[in-house]
């Protein structure tokens, strides 16, 4: 019994070490995740290698893949660029693997990291926040191998008593069988990788021969994918697309590898010293690498298909203006923000473009009640998003940005409701000077709307409401007294003021829209204009 339990006991400290690790690392590498993953990530090869390097380094493929279900949200890549990511996240993973047979079986680290493990707990407590995060790293990566002798130590007692034969013959049969408990294995510990380390220590005391570890490699590499898919459950279309994916793509996977047991075992006893018994720890891990890297250049070709295939077994369900608003994704602060901010850009296409509309008089007459509706419910909805996210847990730049973005949904809903002041907009046509005021505001907007990114246009915004700012002063002078020298009433002098006043507030809204939406890597300090109305 007490075997059993230093054997359970060096699972829980190896997942343990997996968590501390993980966490240490994803918090020194901050923003430059979501960066190198935005740059790199052009096309499904280069977002293969980008998720395999990314995830080898970050030890996270959760993390890898929740950034790139935010960026397809965002619209910063597309479904196809991040099955890319998702097809070489699978192979990053294989990394612990290689770590533990090279480093934990080789070596024997277990007792020489416990100092490792002190210096790393002492960086926790006392260092400054980079050292801090180095330091929780540390402490993950000794626990890691920790966990690994002590769980050699509790395997070493069933040496002779659990053998191959406790377990299903090296048949198809019995290889299905293997599977399955490699897939209950990894349901059971939520982690492939404590999986593929416990399935190397059985190996390494004698407990299972090369092809019965190498069929439950297998079935942990597909179960992963359903803790994955379960994580899924009452996310965005783009999360649930990605569970659905992995899913499949590792079922496949897993056939394929299921049929390359023996040709594998067949070739490492043909080229390999000692064959695959004799090299049994690195052949299995071998494999493991080897059949997720020919898995990902089987399915690259046909990546677009492949993303046809899935977003018509998962349709969109969100309002496309709302589409990247994922709850999931609270958990990664730093890509919700991200997320939200262009949620926010297009939030604020799509009121310049209602505006745009309205200021035309070709235009002017369509209805845009309905998009008026959805574009309040949007902007409202992402509002409470981006006052969801933690901003303690942001970094100084997304920080800046949920500030930032804050502020442009608060114009973006009061530019709304000057949208909805139809007997102003209709006004405008009353006045040759106004017309020619709403002309040179329509011929703005409208530029940087088609354009595709209004917050190129803050500087000629800000020049505009400048010019529109003065032409109200003059303009409520000049008809003033132009209505005292009439010496009659001017039942229209009170709705044209009111129209000019509106052009020039629309004007106002427009300039800090596009301010605020142009500040990507800029602070996002409020100013005396944001109190302007």
């Amino acid at each position: 019994m007490q075997h059993i339990l230093t054997a359970l006991g060096g699972i829980g400290l190896f997942l343990f070490g997996m968590t501390v690790l993980t966490e240490g690392l994803r918090a020194l590498a901050g923003g430059a995740l979501r960066a190198i993953l935005a740059r790199y990530t052009t096309n499904p090869v280069s977002g293969a290698v980008t998720g395999a390097l990314t995830t080898a380094v970050i030890q996270s493929s959760s993390a890898t893949t929740v950034t790139a279900v935010g960026f397809v949200g965002a619209g910063l890549i597309t479904f196809s660029q991040a099955l890319g990511v998702i097809f070489g996240a699978n192979i990053g993973t294989t990394i612990t693997g290689w770590l533990v047979a090279l480093i934990g079986f080789k070596l024997q680290l277990g007792l020489m990291v416990m100092p490792l493990l002190l210096v790393g707990v002492l960086m926790r407590l006392f260092g400054k926040p980079k050292f801090r995060h180095a330091g929780t790293a540390l402490a993950g990566f000794s626990l890691l191998f920790i966990g690994i002798e002590t769980l050699q130590h509790g395997m070493a007692a069933f040496e002779g008593i659990v053998t191959p034969d406790s377990f299903p013959a090296d048949t198809l049969l019995g290889r299905l069988q293997l599977v399955l408990i490699g897939v209950g294995i990894t349901l059971v510990t939520q982690s492939s990788s404590a999986g593929v380390a416990t399935a190397l220590v059985a190996l390494s005391s004698g407990a299972i021969s090369f092809p019965q570890a190498a069929a439950m490699v297998i079935g942990m590499d597909v179960g992963t994918t359903f803790t994955a898919a379960l994580a899924t459950v009452g996310g965005s279309t783009a999360m649930r697309q990605t569970g659905f994916a992995h899913v499949i793509y590792n079922v496949m996977t897993g056939v394929m590898a299921f049929f390359l047991v023996g040709i594998y075992t067949n070739f490492m006893d043909a080229w390999v010293a000692g064959g695959a018994a004799g090299n049994a720890q690195m052949a299995v891990v071998g494999f493991h690498t080897m059949f997720n890297i020919l898995g990902v250049i089987l399915i690259l070709p046909f990546t677009g298909a492949f993303a046809r295939f899935i977003t018509r077994l998962v349709p969109e369900q969100v309002p496309a203006l709302e589409r990247g608003l994922d709850r999931h994704l609270l958990k990664e602060p730093g890509v919700a923000m991200a997320t939200a901010l262009e949620v926010a850009r297009r939030l604020g296409q799509e009121a310049f473009a209602i505006l745009h509309s309205q200021l035309r008089p070709e235009t002017r007459q369509a209805s845009q009640e309905a998009r008026l509706e959805a574009l309040l419910r949007a902007t409202e909805n992402t509002q409470l998003y981006v006052e969801e996210i933690s901003s303690s847990a942001l970094d100084p730049v997304s920080a800046d940005q949920q500030v930032a973005a804050l502020h442009a949904l608060d114009h973006i809903r009061r530019l709304h409701h000057r949208c909805t002041q139809i007997t102003r907009v209709g006004a405008l046509s009353a006045d040759r000077r106004l017309a020619r005021y709403t002309a040179v505001l329509a011929h703005a907007v409208g530029r940087f709307t088609l354009d595709g990114d209004i917050s190129a246009g803050r500087a000629a915004f800000e020049r505009l409401h400048g010019f529109m700012r003065v032409q109200r002063h003059r303009y409520r002078q000049s008809e003033v007294h132009s209505s005292i020298k009439e010496h009659g009433p001017d039942t229209t002098l009170m709705a044209r003021l009111d129209a000019m006043r509106w052009l020039q507030r629309v004007a106002y809204h427009v300039w800090r829209i596009s301010y605020h939406l142009g500040e990507r890597d800029q602070q996002a300090e409020p100013s005396a204009s944001d109190q302007e109305d």
